[in-house]
């Protein structure tokens, strides 16, 4: 399967990075006016002894022409000029420019067949959550191929497109949410006399291992939370006070917030 990047960025080079580790045939073409990131990204992406996994390209236009798939993975800003480059181009193109609706795809490229997809920066690590819409033109065939390259990077979940601005707003800003809640654990621990590091990491763990506990054991939050908190003892001290607090209300705002401005910059 040859698999093109317009664009060479760090979502790019994660993107095709685990896509090279999970598909043994995939062949990587791909193409940036930014010669310099365009040689890390082969680098990053190159398969060890295999010296045609990763190959670049002369121009936008031979990306498309000579892939299976092609993932459009430059600014938003940016992406007029390359719709002007690949006029006319067909097969299967996947954005990940945000944003950008699928109807001006599809109005620009009237033979391509669209997905868009709002990923997050976890896939830095392998770690992905997106969302992913369907163009009208899209097949069957297509849905399987999108569904394994993404899925190769993290949780990819297909849904409609009015729904990817929540999915923006959830998990394409909550990387940032999340950070700061770290952040002030971390400050919580060391005012309680932990060394900052070691407060740092212990959070780190805390928040990697409850993700895991609650995923691999197929636990709700509230069953968790009834398993932690003894009676009387000190999960049941901290709730009363976090439980007390407006912090559900927050959240909820704080994604809604995102959501909202996500639906602003698409319109």
């Amino acid at each position: 399967m040859r698999i093109g990047f317009i664009g060479a960025g760090n979502m790019a080079t994660a993107l095709a990075g685990a896509i090279v580790g999970a598909i043994d045939d995939a062949r990587i073409v791909a193409f940036d006016v930014d010669a310099g990131r365009l040689t890390e990204f082969i680098h990053a992406v190159a398969r060890p002894g295999d010296s045609d996994a990763v190959t670049a390209a002369a121009g936008n236009a031979q990306v498309v022409d000579g892939c299976d798939v092609c993932f459009l993975a430059v600014k938003p800003q940016v992406m007029p000029t390359i719709l002007a480059e690949i006029a006319g181009a067909g097969g299967l193109l996947v954005s990940i420019a945000a944003g950008i609706r699928i109807a001006t795809f599809e109005t620009a490229l009237p033979d391509a067949r669209i997905v868009r997809v709002m990923p997050n920066t976890p896939c830095l690590v392998g770690a992905m959550a997106a969302g992913y819409a369907n163009g009208s033109r899209v097949t069957s065939e297509d849905r399987e191929v999108v569904s394994r390259l993404l899925s190769s990077a993290g949780y990819a979940v297909e849904l409609p497109e009015r729904l990817l601005d929540a999915v923006t707003g959830l998990s394409g800003s909550g990387p940032a949410f999340v950070a700061r809640l770290i952040g002030a654990f971390t400050d919580a621990g060391a005012a309680n006399g932990l060394p900052r590091e070691v407060a740092y990491r212990l959070t780190l763990a805390t928040f990697a291992g409850t993700a895991r506990l609650l995923d691999g054991h197929a636990m709700t939050p509230d069953e968790l939370v009834t398993m932690v908190s003894s009676p009387n003892g000190t999960t049941v001290a901290g709730r009363a006070v976090l439980e007390a607090s407006d912090i559900a209300d927050v959240i909820a705002s704080t994604v809604a917030a995102a959501t909202n401005r996500s639906k602003e910059l698409g319109s």
